[in-house]
């Protein structure tokens, strides 16, 4: 059993220890505080000070918002210092300083990241994709598409620009076959509706054509239903079919299944209809049901 003495002298070591570090967190917040402040003052007294920080021995956490306040700093200087940081072999700093050339948006400063990317890893990559989205500079994310050399590259810059909503930059990668499925998803995430038309009323390839159906359901709206209710009444390809109709219960357009509910003699066409009604928890499907068992059909 431990002695007073010996419980007295721990609970003194912890007592210091938490002192230490109290008084460490205090000047790391006074630092950090110190380098908020130069946000507001003149660029060429900030500068050198950040630069400073940036090239020394701090943490992390104070290194990051010296990075922060580099981004606000508008002078070429602070760009070329922004954009070295963004080279460092630093992998958090390097990350960071990528993602402030994004929400600082200096154009050279941006396109500087075309040659980091190019360099980078993985994560290098992924960054310069995230700083491309904050800047809402889609050319960048397209050109890095257009100059992609292997599919996973190709696809996320594809995916980035689907979350832009990056229509224009989209279709212009539309003479990519290979790409297809990639590019479906994309054009459905940017509610592409012309493109998706397109791909969802070409018969030449009904996996592509699925897919792309598919894709009209989760982009939505009043004029998806009209397409997708044409494609079901004019194929004859059950697996076209069954898109359109499970496009349709994406797109939550009840109506729409009810309209071809109505105008089907089929008695199994006319069931597989009435449960995706209840599928989709419709309101006309009580109605429906009711009328069918009226009438006994």
């Amino acid at each position: 059993m431990a002695s007073l003495r010996q419980l007295i002298l721990v609970a003194l070591i912890t007592s210091i220890s938490a002192l230490s570090v109290a008084q460490t967190d205090d000047a790391e917040d006074l630092k950090i505080s110190a380098l908020e402040a130069l946000i507001s003052a003149p660029p060429e007294r900030a500068l050198p000070i950040v630069t400073k920080v940036l090239r020394g021995a701090g943490s992390a956490e104070l290194k990051e918002r010296a990075l922060f306040v580099l981004s606000q700093i508008d002078l070429p200087e602070a760009q070329s210092l922004l954009v070295e940081m963004a080279e460092t072999d630093d992998r958090r700093i390097r990350l960071e300083a990528i993602r402030m050339i994004g929400i600082g948006g200096d154009q050279q400063a941006l396109a500087a990241l075309g040659e980091i990317y190019a360099a980078g890893d993985a994560d290098t990559r992924e960054a310069v994709l995230e700083a491309y989205l904050i800047a809402d500079d889609s050319e960048a994310v397209y050109q890095i598409a257009v100059n992609a050399e292997n599919a996973e590259d190709f696809e996320n810059a594809v995916n980035m620009l689907g979350a832009m909503g990056a229509l224009d930059e989209l279709r212009a990668l539309r003479d990519r076959p290979d790409m297809a499925d990639v590019l479906i998803d994309a054009y459905a995430v940017a509610g592409d509706v012309e493109s998706l038309t397109a791909l969802a009323t070409d018969t030449s390839d009904p996996e592509r054509q699925a897919q792309a159906i598919h894709g009209l359901g989760i982009a939505g709206g009043d004029e998806v239903g009209d397409v997708l209710v044409g494609i079901y009444r004019d194929t004859d390809v059950p697996k076209v079919k069954d898109a359109a109709l499970e496009g349709l219960q994406i797109a939550d357009l009840d109506r729409a299944v009810l309209e071809l509910f109505n105008e089907s003699t089929a008695p199994e066409e006319k069931r597989e209809l009435l449960q995706t009604l209840v599928n989709m928890d419709s309101d006309a499907v009580w109605d429906v049901i009711d009328t069918t068992l009226e009438n006994g059909e």
